[in-house]
């Protein structure tokens, strides 16, 4: 697999390294090792989605850039396709164009149909290899999430299955994407593995429902992102997931005050 554009800049500082242009919701876009990768992609414009099983969503922004914007895309990092915060009309579109969208095992069967092998579902440590341009490979490893608090076979069945991914590669450095985890348990079995990261690209945004949990997050709140930090030694850390739907209930001023409590708000990047 390769890809025909590039994001990379000349420079040696992280930011430079691994570039990130986050769109808003969970949606974020980076080059690494030389391919171009997309986390759970939502460009539809505001206004209120159903979701199946559950209550419905609002939108209340658009993303910051079109669609059209994008650019080619090499690899869809999607954290699982059954809401529509992190999988709306447009983004499920995207995917015929993509090459590849790793997922969940459940997520991978249900988009078979439409995307035949262009898409695979990551098992809890479940690596793919993928051909870097001019050579090498870069490993993109399934880790564990849990959508909700608590246990993961409590937490399923209500909210479904979701996955988070690790990218390494010869010379490269490890950046963790979370996708809709509220477990540090997770984040802690991810570190035990691949400890210290150098980008955490961390959905927080403390979304709540009043049925679903007696209210607590079913993602990261601002508090546990910084505590997720601390646990996987993140160098720094790009927040997706705070913005643009209603029921986020923590945003960008809540991530300053808690990275800014924990003595990380040097980590933090938010532009």
């Amino acid at each position: 697999m390769s890809s025909t554009s590039s994001m990379a800049a000349s420079g040696t500082t992280d930011d430079e390294q691994i570039p990130v242009r986050v769109f808003g919701g969970p949606t974020a876009l980076f080059e690494y090792g030389g391919l171009r990768f997309l986390t759970d992609p939502t460009f539809d414009a505001p206004g209120e989605y159903p979701a199946p099983g559950g209550p419905g969503l609002t939108k209340t922004a658009p993303a910051s850039a079109p669609l059209s914007a994008l650019g080619p895309v090499d690899v869809v990092l999607l954290s699982h396709d059954e809401h529509p915060d992190n999988l709306d009309v447009s983004g499920r579109a995207l995917l015929a164009d993509v090459p590849l969208t790793l997922t969940t095992p459940g997520g991978g069967r249900r988009l078979h149909d439409s995307l035949g092998d262009k898409v695979k579902g990551l098992h809890d440590w479940e690596s793919v290899a993928l051909d870097r341009p001019g050579g090498g490979h870069v490993s993109v490893t399934g880790v564990p999430a849990v959508h909700g608090p608590g246990r993961r076979e409590d937490v399923e069945p209500l909210t479904g299955e979701v996955v988070g991914f690790v990218l390494t590669g010869d010379g490269l450095p490890t950046v963790y994407v979370s996708g809709d985890n509220a477990s540090l348990t997770a984040v802690e079995e991810t570190a035990a593995r691949f400890g210290p990261v150098d980008t955490a690209v961390l959905f927080a945004g403390a979304p709540r429902f009043p049925l679903l949990f007696d209210g607590a997050p079913i993602v990261l709140d601002s508090a546990q992102a910084a505590e997720a930090t601390k646990i996987l030694g993140a160098r720094r850390v790009v927040p997706v997931h705070f913005d643009s739907w209603a029921h986020f209930t923590e945003g960008r001023t809540e991530l300053v005050v808690a990275f800014t409590a924990a003595g990380l708000a040097e980590r933090l990047r938010l532009d």
